[in-house]
């Protein structure tokens, strides 16, 4: 049985929606984030050395690690040609677009943004207190915040010439751009002025298999 290397209010959810789209059994071992650090427990390193979640451990004994990996190798193990499009069509090409997308371009922004949110509210020396404070804010007013922006004006725009994002039906895609997405309505400004995306968001939210991962994987506060 395939088994998920779980951290709490992590990527490694996505996973866990996959698997309740495909239908494959799996089971899940909990991972919990240090309260102080946010960060994920070093026993996460017994099973990959850089000790990061999502991690998957296949029926055969393979590790794989990197959340578009493991979608692409799931989909091709146990898809059958589900939530992926068929090979040399353009939806194909959208596909594995929005797929490496996800994390290549989307999600560095919204890092970022959550690296300056947490200086300017990081305990430290008074004297220090407003020199990091305006450094952060100066950082997320001139930079961060303007590429969040341009990143959401433009997913906006590619979601009004399809329902999703490598064109009429649901892919691995959806799912792999769905933790960007509400990474950014939790803490990057995205909002009803961006139908299109609020909509994909519905229309995730509404699927029974995300509902389930959700149900399985416990709360989700998209915290990495």
């Amino acid at each position: 049985m395939i088994t998920v290397h779980h951290l709490d209010n992590s990527r490694s959810q996505r996973v866990l929606w996959l698997l309740e789209e495909l239908g494959v059994p799996y089971e899940i071992v909990r991972y919990q984030r240090d309260p102080k650090t946010m960060l994920a427990p070093t026993s996460l390193r017994a099973v990959h050395p850089l000790g990061k979640s999502p991690v998957v451990t296949t029926e055969d004994g393979v590790t794989l690690a990197e959340s578009g990996a493991i979608v692409e190798t799931l989909i091709e193990r146990y898809g059958q040609g589900r939530l992926i499009p068929p090979a040399g069509t353009p939806e194909a090409i959208r596909y594995r677009y929005w797929l490496h997308f996800a994390e290549g371009s989307a999600m560095s922004p919204l890092l970022l943004k959550l690296v300056f949110d947490r200086i300017e509210k990081a305990r430290m020396p008074f004297f220090a207190k407003p020199i990091a404070k305006s450094i952060a804010q100066k950082a997320k007013t001139s930079f961060v915040m303007p590429n969040i922006r341009a990143h959401l004006d433009y997913i906006e725009a590619e979601l009004g010439k399809s329902l999703w994002f490598a064109g009429d039906s649901f892919t691995g895609a959806d799912i792999q751009m769905s933790f960007p997405v509400e990474a950014a309505a939790a803490r990057g400004g995205l909002d009803a002025s961006r139908p299109k995306l609020m909509a994909y968001l519905e229309r995730i939210h509404a699927r029974p298999a995300y509902q389930r991962g959700l149900e399985r994987g416990g709360p989700y506060g998209l915290l990495s």
